[in-house]
């Protein structure tokens, strides 16, 4: 068993067997090592005789209703191969029962590429080269709510109704079952947005749920997307939750366990400002003025809140996958619920 992923108990023997027989072209697994990035779905690099794979499976232990869904993330991908939006080729979808360690999981490709995991993006010298990494994330969430989901086969990947209404219960019922301690923010945040929920417009599209500049592999030589990663949330749903997740980004600190943009100097490094990435994405899927935008900013900042304290809680049972980031994100909790009141306060 490789060093660092004992607690995880994956036998390597039994699943290079099993990999031999159900993944065509597989051979002489060689190594498997853990990523250290991910806090919800443990996943590692496989290192075989015939090329290089990636494994993504359940954590281990008691997990929370509708959480670590690896068999949605494979079939999204399945789904959004050979469309405008890049992600791996997903060759194998084990069920628990079939598993050779007991965890639901799956295989795809290795994207050889670049992850920028500081959205200041520090390791480019280029501002015209950033612009172009801004611009070409937000082409793909264009693109992404573009697709027409029934032709996908995925018109049943969500339910209808109230978009908001259904995930404002969700990640309330989530934050209430993994709470910890009291944080009188993250109650006052809760109450507004069952206030101040938008009316149902009716707008759907395929959301990726956690759109962000680390979850995405960009290729080598120029600024491209090679591929997008981590679809464990997607489902369909609002197109705007979606935006304004990504854009909270603006308003988070570049600093501690925050890497946001909110005290950096954009304009200098070539980054557009949150309202010209608004602007580019209304243009590109040819919309209006967006009305409820405080809401869906503080939407984001409470669902983003419920899932770190979702990982903290983990941390505490013993099944978080990275246990010392999982302690670093529980802490900050209470620093994302104060940052939403704020705005709140300020802008709705």
């Amino acid at each position: 068993m490789s060093r660092g992923i004992a607690d995880q108990r994956i036998d390597e023997m039994a699943l290079g067997r099993y990999l031999e027989a159900h993944v065509d072209g597989f051979e002489g697994l060689r190594r498997l090592v853990k990523f250290q990035a991910g806090q919800s779905n443990p996943t590692y690099r496989i290192d075989a005789a015939s090329g290089t794979y990636v494994l993504r499976t359940k954590p281990p232990g008691t997990l929370l209703k509708s959480a670590h869904q690896v068999d949605r993330e494979f079939k999204v991908m399945r789904a959004l191969a050979g469309t405008a939006v890049p992600v791996p080729v997903a060759l194998h979808l084990a069920s628990d029962r079939d598993s050779p360690f007991g965890r639901m999981f799956f295989v795809m490709d290795y994207c050889d590429g670049r992850i920028f995991w500081d959205p200041a993006l520090p390791e480019i010298d280029d501002p015209a080269e950033r612009a172009a990494i801004y611009d070409a994330m937000n082409t793909a969430l264009a693109a992404l709510h573009d697709l027409d989901t029934q032709a996908l086969g995925l018109e049943d990947f969500g339910r209808p109704g109230n978009y908001f209404e259904r995930q404002l219960t969700r990640w309330s019922e989530q934050y209430r079952h993994s709470k910890v301690d009291q944080i009188d923010d993250m109650e006052t945040l809760a109450a507004w947005l069952a206030d101040n929920l938008p009316p149902d417009d009716g707008a759907a599209s395929l959301v990726h749920g956690d759109y962000r500049l680390d979850n995405i592999i960009f290729e080598k030589a120029r600024p491209a997307i090679l591929a997008i990663l981590d679809w464990e949330l997607s489902t369909l749903g609002h197109p705007l939750a979606d935006l304004a997740y990504q854009c909270m980004q603006w308003r988070l600190p570049n600093l501690g366990a925050f890497k946001g943009l909110g005290n950096v100097d954009r304009a200098a490094l070539g980054i557009p400002s949150e309202a010209d990435y608004v602007r580019r994405y209304r243009e590109r899927r040819g919309l209006g003025e967006i009305d409820h935008w405080p809401f869906y900013l503080a939407f984001s900042f409470f669902r983003l809140a419920a899932i770190l304290q979702g990982v903290y809680k983990r941390s505490l049972d013993g099944n978080a996958s990275n246990p010392e980031k999982a302690a670093i994100y529980g802490r900050n909790v209470p620093v994302l619920a104060g940052l939403a009141v704020e705005l709140i306060r300020k802008e709705a």
